[in-house]
């Protein structure tokens, strides 16, 4: 899967019963994490984030494909491929962690943009990794969304996403949502769309309609409730913690509105690199902080 990077020189090579799934071996990770966060909380702040610093809620600016493969001289589809390993390890990890969401960028509407046999090899992939990874992460109870636009989609890869998502639609273990040909503008653009629809066909198909000439038009009035159900996922829950890998320190057109108080973890790793205790680090780096939502701290 690819990296949403936008810097040209990465364009080119870019309850005590068992749980469902649970897989034997790996019960002690969940309990190392969660030393490790406490080791975390004693250290940092006085005041945990999130009242028990453990989030549950992530997302995820997988970046450096590219720049993997550059750095060892293969081309740009074996980094995709590893960066696809490495997201199947987080998420496994995930799993065992208790994480409810984890939202991956996988491919930007800006994507389009790279060379035309680089796309048609992500799309290849795409496909791949849904018919190969989909069933397992079913079996272990995890609930798969695709978020984003299908217009100029393959239509081969929109009926495995479709499938992909019946398939899983009643497991609620961990949901993955997976931004494809996702932009958080035009996600935005859409919902306001969508609200002004809304909010036309309930006043008689518009403004003007039935209003006495020479009125003031009345003025709508939104909540932040109203607009996120027109988002692409309205079920959604903001992210309590954002990772972006490579060293880059920035956004990218990602989930603008559900990351407003996101806390942010950067990760010097490019992302076939990023391991099971670099998501470890990253979550005992979230316990560390004290969120404030804009008020002052106690």
């Amino acid at each position: 899967m690819t990296e949403p990077d936008d810097k040209p020189e990465d364009r080119a090579p870019e309850g005590d019963a068992p749980r469902r799934g649970a897989r034997p071996g790996r019960a002690s990770a969940g309990k190392r994490v969660r030393r490790n966060l406490k080791l975390a909380r004693m250290k940092g702040a006085a005041e945990p984030a999130a009242g028990g610093a453990e989030a549950k809620y992530l997302a995820i600016i997988m970046d450096g494909n590219g720049r993997w493969a550059q750095r060892r001289r293969l081309p740009v589809a074996a980094g995709h491929r590893a960066g696809a390993k490495s997201l199947r390890r987080v998420l496994e990890h995930a799993l065992d962690l208790g994480i409810k969401e984890v939202t991956v960028y996988a491919f930007s509407t800006e994507n389009w943009d790279r060379p035309a046999d680089e796309v048609a090899a992500l799309m290849d992939l795409f496909i791949e990794m849904i018919e190969s990874q989909v069933p397992d992460l079913h079996d272990r109870g995890a609930r798969v969304q695709f978020v984003g636009r299908r217009d100029g989609v393959p239509p081969d890869l929109v009926r495995r996403i479709e499938e992909s998502e019946a398939l899983t639609a009643g497991n609620e273990r961990m949901t993955l949502f997976i931004a494809f040909n996702y932009g958080a503008r035009r996600e935005l653009l859409d919902a306001a769309e969508g609200l002004a629809a809304e909010w036309a066909e309930g006043h008689g198909g518009g403004a003007a309609a039935g209003r006495p000439r020479g009125s003031a038009p009345e003025r709508p009035s939104f909540t932040d409730e109203d607009l996120r159900r027109h988002l692409h996922a309205p079920e959604m829950h903001d992210p309590e913690l954002l990772i972006r890998t490579s060293g880059e320190q920035r956004i990218s057109n990602f989930l603008l509105w559900q990351v407003a108080y996101s806390e942010l973890h950067f990760s010097d790793k490019l992302w076939p690199d990023f391991a099971e205790e670099d998501l470890d680090a990253a979550l005992a780096d979230y316990a560390r902080r004290q969120r404030r939502f804009g008020g002052r701290g106690s």
